[in-house]
């Protein structure tokens, strides 16, 4: 049965500069993820597996793709109550400012969120990579009679000075909150496990707010939830934590990124889009099948649409409408395709080589945006871990090259070390 009483609310307006490139010309929910799919698929899915049918994005930079998807993806047929909207950033005659942090950015929507008559705001973050009932985070909020419900996770000490750090005694309340510390002597205080492993627990980003604690709440100059609302809530309001042991990936860096989509391309990965019973929803497209012809495949997730001719693919990840020609060797590769076939497009730049990758290209460790245009007989290499390059066509963060959405790179083009 729907929670008609539980609004969902993902936030999706901050300028995602910890992915970027990829976020150059797109909102960070907007950015592709698995060939096929786009980050804010991950969290909506969520939502509508879990009978939430009334959900909120928020937007602000770089939102006209976000727009655009959701819009062409998400509808409900006029005998359903469900909706899917958008709550973009907008001056006003009492606000002026954009969004300053995610609590802010609620603060400013807290009429559309009370117009709904929304007994609870279920706040999610649009750049994780799980799979979550979260009628089951629900139910354990009603019965402890919680103000505010984080989900929490196990993780490491090495782990620990990526996220909010909390305590939770044994009735699950959360006595104590830390927005990624520093190891040391104060993290030491956080240890709430026995497993050596993994002794702390971890905020997920996952906020279930009961709505009249959450316009408490905000009745402040708080900008943001981890580093201000939650650990002011812990002293005045009940705050419990829901256990949650399933996998779940931040993936709001490059690095975090490209590994998850790596580990999509596992025999059994930790996360799999192969779910009929929990699917990942997106747009529907009228692609035919990829066509393949004297290729060798090891380790690939392909999607729709592709073209691809005598090359050899290995652990990556081919996007929708690839074009790969003949030659070409792709290991440790993200791909995301392109958003349309040549032949359509009439903005084709003068002498530059088609939409994909040309032949004889040697492309290894990198990420390869929508629209990307390589020349013949490109090669591409990793950096070592913690390299930071800048260039107009290509970058590289934490050692992995970067090839932005719509960038040529002109035949015989060298990225690489040395």
């Amino acid at each position: 049965m729907p929670y008609t009483n539980v609004l969902g609310l993902i936030l999706g307006g901050g300028r995602g500069a910890r992915l970027w490139p990829l976020t150059k010309l797109r909102a960070k929910p907007a950015v592709p993820i698995g060939g096929k799919y786009r980050l804010v698929d991950i969290p909506l899915s969520n939502c509508l597996n879990s009978e939430i049918h009334q959900v909120a994005v928020l937007t602000q930079f770089n939102s006209v793709s976000l727009h655009r998807h959701i819009a062409q993806t998400y509808h409900f047929d006029f005998f359903h109550n469900g909706w899917v909207q958008i709550l973009a950033a907008e001056q006003t005659l009492t606000s002026a400012d954009w969004y300053q942090g995610t609590a802010d950015a609620v603060r400013k929507q807290l009429f559309e969120i009370q117009v709904t008559e929304a007994k609870d705001v279920l706040i999610l973050a649009g750049d994780h990579l799980y799979r979550m009932n979260y009628s089951r985070l629900i139910e354990y909020h009603q019965a402890v009679e919680a103000d505010v419900t984080v989900a929490v996770k196990p993780v490491s000490q090495q782990e620990a000075p990526r996220f909010g750090i909390l305590k939770r005694g044994s009735d699950g309340q959360i006595t104590s909150f830390i927005e990624k510390p520093e190891s040391g002597d104060r993290l030491a205080e956080f240890v709430s496990r026995d497993d050596p492993n993994l002794p702390y627990l971890a905020s997920m980003g996952i906020y279930l707010f009961r709505t009249q604690a959450l316009v408490e709440l905000l009745d402040s100059d708080y900008d943001d939830f981890g580093s201000d609302v939650i650990p002011a809530a812990i002293s005045s309001h009940r705050v419990f934590g829901f256990p949650f042991d399933g996998y779940w990936e931040d993936i709001g860096t490059i690095p975090t990124f490209y590994q998850a989509n790596l580990k999509l391309t596992w025999k059994d990965p930790p996360f799999s889009f192969h779910d009929p019973e929990h699917p990942i929803y997106t747009r529907p497209r009228f692609l035919p099948g990829s066509r393949i012809h004297d290729v060798t495949l090891d380790n690939v997730k392909l999607a729709d649409g592709c073209l691809v001719e005598g090359a050899e693919i290995r652990n990556s990840v081919v996007g929708i409408r690839s074009i790969i020609e003949d030659d070409v060797v792709i290991h440790d590769t993200v791909i995301m395709g392109a958003d349309y076939y040549e032949e359509e497009s009439r903005h084709k730049p003068a002498g530059s080589p088609p939409i994909g990758i040309g032949y004889g290209s040697r492309i290894h460790g990198a990420i390869i945006d929508k629209n990307a245009r390589l020349g013949p007989n490109v090669r591409i290499d990793p950096f070592p871990p913690g390299t930071e390059i800048e260039e107009e066509n290509w970058s590289v963060r934490d050692g992995i090259v970067v090839i932005p959405k719509n960038a040529v790179i002109p035949q015989g083009t060298v990225i690489a070390p040395g």
